[in-house]
């Protein structure tokens, strides 16, 4: 891997985590993600299952970890199960993980590590023993799944194998635990930030009428990648004039034009973790009036909204909230009339007309990271802050972004240090 070796303790302290969850007698399966193909012999990147890289911080293919807390064996109790290599393998796709080398990872002793090929004989010596047996499924909020995952295969095979067994959701389990960031995630987190700090001040200095968006894109990559980042933590978003009222613009194809503002929705990866960083900067280094005023505006929402972020506030309050204070400023902006506010119906609100997305979401292994809405703000949890006004009649589309971590006192800012007011972003633009 690129990034630099992570201290395994954090993995051995989130399966202790995971253990104090359990019901008694608990057996737990953990599948790598498959491999994706596109056309003929092609395939994606290899992007790891989030939850088995919380649990062991293996980066390779057809991993998968079994955790036995209470199986009366000791050797039992956690098993890791590692793609066998050969010499045809090293020399067509190279270095895969050594027993040894994935004890060093993973904090897992050599004697409990296995080839995947050997799982189904070690695995009978396990399942038998066990009352309840967590799986894994992708039960986020957000997500569309049309393909069939590994964890989904798995399912269907146990269920065959191994009828009578009760089976039990993993995933709300991880949820609860990913929500908050130990001290290590925290610092992974900060790496990629500090990465997209590097990035945003490179554009500064490169954004100018005429360039194209897709130009603008190849510098963020560049700085990414030589910084340990596999890239992109999303599909970035490159989106000048019009472009940005476009909330999901990922085209990046069209032309920088002089008078525009140019939205930038980046931010690097770095050991699977993520940073969100949002921007809008004039393409000619110079905001007018009216994007000074709208970009002020949005600004105001986003300090008044990071306030809110702390200890004891639930989900839903927090965004209503965060709609009051936009409403006021799009009424200063002249979009919204405040007699017409008054009137308006509270389940559809007016301001959702220039503020149509949420304002934070969860951040971390995922961008848009696991969690319950429904949980209290706790210290640990890092969010996005995200206020944005779009208007579409004026080509116009503002949003910042920051990542903020929850403390027992508060929040701190993790992008404090990225250009974010409007004067720095014009001296920087014109230095």
């Amino acid at each position: 891997m690129r990034y630099l070796p992570i201290d395994n303790q954090l993995f051995v302290q989130n399966r202790q985590r995971l253990t104090a969850l359990l019901k008694p007698k608990s057996l737990v399966v953990v599948n790598a993600n498959d491999i994706m193909p596109t056309n003929a012999d092609g395939t994606m990147t290899f992007r790891q299952n989030n939850d088995l890289f919380y649990l062991t911080g293996v980066d390779q293919e057809e991993t998968r970890f079994v955790l036995f807390p209470d199986h009366p064996d000791p050797k039992f109790r956690e098993i890791l199960f590692l793609r066998e290599t050969s010499e045809l393998i090293e020399i067509w796709e190279g270095h895969k993980l050594t027993k040894a080398e994935a004890e060093q990872v993973t904090g897992i002793p050599q004697k409990q590590i296995y080839w995947t090929h050997q799982f189904e004989q070690i695995f009978e010596q396990m399942v038998f023993e066990a009352d309840h047996v967590y799986l894994n499924t992708n039960e986020h909020t957000r997500a569309t799944v049309d393909v069939q995952t590994r964890d989904a295969r798995f399912i269907n095979e146990f269920r065959q194998k191994y009828p009578l067994h009760q089976l039990e959701r993993l995933a709300p389990l991880m949820h609860h635990l990913r929500a908050i960031k130990q001290a290590q995630e925290v610092q992974l987190i900060q790496t990629a930030i500090d990465i997209t700090d590097k990035m945003f001040r490179r554009l500064l200095g490169f954004i100018k009428p005429g360039v194209w968006e897709y130009e603008i894109e190849a510098e963020m990559m560049h700085e990414f990648l030589r910084h340990r980042s596999r890239g992109a933590a999303y599909s970035p978003i490159i989106a000048s004039g019009a472009n940005a009222c476009v909330l999901h613009y990922i085209d990046n194809s069209q032309q920088c034009q002089d008078g525009d503002v140019i939205l930038l929705d980046l931010g690097a990866e770095y050991a699977n973790y993520n940073a969100d960083m949002t921007r809008s900067v004039p393409v000619n280094g110079r905001f007018t009036a009216r994007q000074r005023a709208v970009y002020d505006a949005v600004l105001r929402v986003m300090k008044e909204a990071k306030q809110m972020l702390r200890p004891g506030n639930l989900w839903d309050d927090y965004h209503r909230e965060v709609g009051k204070v936009m409403e006021s400023e799009l009424i200063g902006l002249g979009l919204l009339d405040r007699d017409e506010v008054a009137k308006q119906d509270p389940d559809t609100p007016l301001y959702k007309k220039y503020f149509m997305h949420g304002t934070s979401h969860f951040l971390g292994l995922d961008v848009h990271d696991v969690g319950n809405k429904y949980r209290k703000m706790e210290p640990g949890m890092v969010f996005t802050v995200e206020p944005g006004i779009y208007i579409r009649d004026e080509k116009l589309g503002i949003r910042l972004e920051n990542n903020v971590l929850i403390t027992e006192s508060g929040n701190i800012d993790l992008m404090a240090g990225i250009p974010l007011e409007a004067d720095e972003i014009e001296e920087l633009m014109n230095t």
